[in-house]
């Protein structure tokens, strides 16, 4: 009786330290969120994958107004640059001509939802403080988001501890293997907003696209019978694909915290073997089925894209082309 009563007290005690480290971790994320949101800042970073280092140049502020400026600049090749004011979001490509969308997310290596709703990823994921370390001369906090099961990566942030700012960020296997990671390599604050966003305000934006380059009307022929838990349909349309310039129907998924592609269209071939292939974190798996190409894009692992892609089927009205 003594031993199961000790049993007990133990556990109750560990559940109360798993809980106030989950908080902990919550409150780092919060307040990366406010800093991302709130804050006047430059930084350079680079993303490393595959050992190939892409290098960027950030720039965030919010002006008098309190609407938000951002930069988003990739380094190395042909220029591809993102800009934001507040909730119009500018792409300038070198495969397409400038743009705008209607939106307060960036997409780039920095995931979105960690200046957004960070509770939102609580019921997929689980938060984890680890301690602190040292990153770009700065003392940081470590924070590991976990996820619930075993469909998705992980992800480690290193936090400053003085600005709460992103200085470092890996995403990683459950096994631990780091598949991709984000370096800060430079991190500066300012009262005024940088040069570069001043700029940005008195700058016309491309035109908001109502409907993207390449949309086709048509009703979709497919859906998609599994997904792991937390995944919500963000858009689905035709489009044709930019270089093959083929029709394809497509459907965007999201937890919150890793964005999922999938594209279906006519194939030449009748059947053909699964091919899985990985640049950094984000995994291609594509296959062929009774004529039909199933691709799948996201940062997951091979076995969840396969079992996404192995559960697309026809709709009962749809004829199979």
């Amino acid at each position: 009786m003594r031993t199961l009563i000790c049993v007990l007290l133990l556990s109750t005690g560990f559940s109360t330290i798993a809980a106030e480290v989950e908080q902990q971790a919550s409150t780092w994320l919060n307040a990366l969120s406010q800093s991302l949101k709130t804050r006047n800042f430059s930084t350079s970073f680079v993303v490393i994958k595959n050992n190939h280092a892409e290098p960027y140049h950030w720039f965030h502020g919010v002006d008098d107004t309190g609407k938000e400026l951002e930069i988003l600049s990739l380094l190395n090749g042909p220029r591809r640059d993102v800009l934001r004011k507040d909730g119009v979001v500018s792409y300038i490509e070198p495969e397409l001509p400038p743009y705008s969308v209607e939106t307060y997310q960036v997409s780039g290596p920095i995931p979105s939802i960690f200046s957004g709703d960070i509770s939102s990823l609580e019921k997929s994921y689980n938060f984890i403080s680890l301690g602190k370390s040292r990153v770009l001369g700065r003392p940081a906090q470590i924070i590991r988001i976990v996820s619930k099961d075993k469909n998705r990566f992980g992800y480690r942030l290193w936090l400053d501890q003085e600005s709460n700012m992103l200085l470092k960020m890996s995403v990683i296997t459950r096994e631990g293997i780091v598949l991709e990671q984000v370096q800060f390599t430079h991190l500066e604050f300012s009262k005024d907003l940088p040069e570069p966003l001043k700029q940005l305000q008195v700058t016309d934006l491309p035109h908001v696209v109502d409907v993207p380059k390449g949309i086709i009307d048509g009703d979709l022929q497919w859906k998609v019978n599994w997904l792991p838990s937390g995944f919500e349909n963000i858009r689905s349309n035709y489009h044709r694909l930019s270089i093959t310039k083929q029709a394809t129907e497509f459907m965007l998924f999201s937890d919150g915290l890793v964005d999922v592609s999938i594209y279906i269209n006519k194939s030449p071939v009748n059947q053909r073997e699964p091919e899985f292939v990985m640049n950094g974190a984000t995994g291609v798996y594509s296959q062929v089925v009774k004529g039909v190409e199933v691709s799948v894009v996201g940062k997951i692992p091979s076995m969840t894209a396969q079992a996404i892609a192995d559960s697309v089927s026809l709709l009962p009205s749809a004829k199979r082309p």
